[in-house]
């Protein structure tokens, strides 16, 4: 499963789950199930360059590789690193890496 994916690009697992609990301050248990929706959710809310950077960086890919892909100096790579997170992080973007509860929906 999702062995095309950007991901599987620099990380030999399918981890983007442990890494985005990690970032996104939810528990495990909260977040979506099925690894391809969640994958899906993940793509939806980064753009490429982001979903690429978050990759790179969770496999312990080195600043000067990532600079050099992207074409960052040091104070870019720094500032784009820090608005990934920070949008991880936010409400909008985290909730939708929840699982949904058809019961609360009929409440």
């Amino acid at each position: 499963m999702l062995q095309n994916s950007v991901w599987r690009q620099y990380n030999s697992e399918n981890n983007f789950r442990e890494m985005l609990v990690k970032f996104s301050k939810l528990n495990l248990v909260d977040i979506i199930e099925d690894d391809k929706a969640l994958y899906g959710v993940l793509k939806a809310k980064l753009t490429k360059k982001e979903l690429r950077l978050f990759a790179m960086d969770s496999a312990g890919v080195s600043d000067d590789e990532i600079k050099a892909e992207f074409s960052y100096d040091d104070d870019e790579l720094e500032k784009v690193k820090f608005k990934l997170y920070k949008k991880l992080k936010q409400d909008k973007v985290r909730l939708d890496f929840r699982a949904t509860d058809a019961y609360s929906e009929d409440i």
